[in-house]
């Protein structure tokens, strides 16, 4: 069991808020048994899981005014997103900022806060503490209209991807 702060925190400087911590991943072979290692402090060639792998984040997303504020810098912000967390923020599309999919099922739960799930059919979901979903390989963004960061832990499952 391990019991403590994850030592793989990522605190973004150009998108001041948001925290991304990855606390487990799991490969596609993996095996019963607990060694003692950290799996997610692993060097993770990508945070989107490959089929039948998993990852397990949270994720602190600040409010939607944090990127409109003057000096707000789009570039530098997307830079460190990449490093941050390869697999999935290359997948944002630039054309709709935050809008992305991904070949996984996601669980997911809102821990602290209040977020807005944005769908690809211009649905938006709002949900609050404790709030659950199930995303299925959707189009999506996560959008924080409230006047406070909201803290939102995933789960996300690599599945084979079938949409063209």
């Amino acid at each position: 069991m391990l019991d403590g702060a994850s030592p793989t925190v990522t605190k973004m400087i150009h998108t001041p808020g948001f925290v991304l911590t990855p606390l487990w991943a799991t490969s596609a072979e993996v095996e019963l048994g607990y060694d003692g290692g950290d799996a997610a402090a692993a060097d993770l060639a990508s945070l989107c899981p490959g089929p039948g792998e998993s990852r397990f984040l949270v994720l602190t997303i600040p409010p939607d005014k944090v990127m409109a504020a003057p000096g707000f810098d789009p570039v530098k912000a997307m830079e460190e997103q990449l490093r941050a967390a390869p697999g999935i923020a290359d997948r944002m599309e630039p054309e709709c900022p935050g809008m992305h999919r991904t070949p996984t099922i996601d669980y997911g739960v809102v821990l602290d806060g209040e977020i807005w799930l944005e769908l690809d059919d211009e649905e938006t979901v709002h949900l609050r503490q404790f709030d659950t979903f199930v995303q299925y390989g959707a189009r999506h963004a996560w959008r924080n209209r409230g006047d406070r960061a909201a803290t939102v832990a995933f789960v996300l499952i690599g599945a084979k991807d079938g949409v063209k």
